[in-house]
């Protein structure tokens, strides 16, 4: 299915998108607070509301980064993943390990980033400062902040 044109995408994030994102968000500041490493990991959710996770590993971040957003691309190409029981993909959401700069310290400080998109809406990003990463309930996160539009993905 052609992408359709950026100016005819709608603005906002639908409840099923916002509940995707939610739900990898949870799933990624739980890996963190436990110590398990991870580049990037996506959920990828058709109309039907079938959804699939895929982690990226094995290569450096933005290696992994790059493989997952090409996996939804390809995704949506393919009309789903047979294997997985997911057909067309409709939204998806991404997260991975960075930084952000802190204006008022002058610095960069790790976060949790955040992208999700659907078809035919505008796609997104938010972030979530982390710290004490494995340090079970010495964990420590913020709730997400928007960081602006993305390419769409779908």
């Amino acid at each position: 299915m052609p992408q359709s044109s950026d100016s005819a995408r709608q603005t906002g994030v639908s409840r099923k998108t916002d509940e995707l994102a939610s739900a990898l968000l949870g799933d990624a500041l739980d890996l963190l607070a436990s110590g398990e490493a991870f580049e990037a990991l996506l959920a990828v959710q058709d109309a039907a509301g079938v959804a699939a996770s895929y982690e990226f590993v094995d290569d450096g971040p933005e290696a992994c980064l790059e493989g997952a957003r090409d996996r939804v691309r390809s995704l949506a190409r393919a009309q789903g993943d047979k294997d997985a029981h997911l057909g067309a993909p409709v939204r998806y959401a991404l997260v991975y390990e960075g930084a952000v700069e802190d204006e008022e310290q002058g610095a960069f400080v790790d976060a949790l980033l955040l992208e999700f998109g659907e078809r035919g809406y505008a796609a997104y990003s938010a972030f979530s400062l982390i710290g004490g990463q494995g340090m079970g309930d010495g964990f420590s996160w913020t709730d997400p902040a928007p960081a602006g539009e993305m390419e769409p993905l779908l």
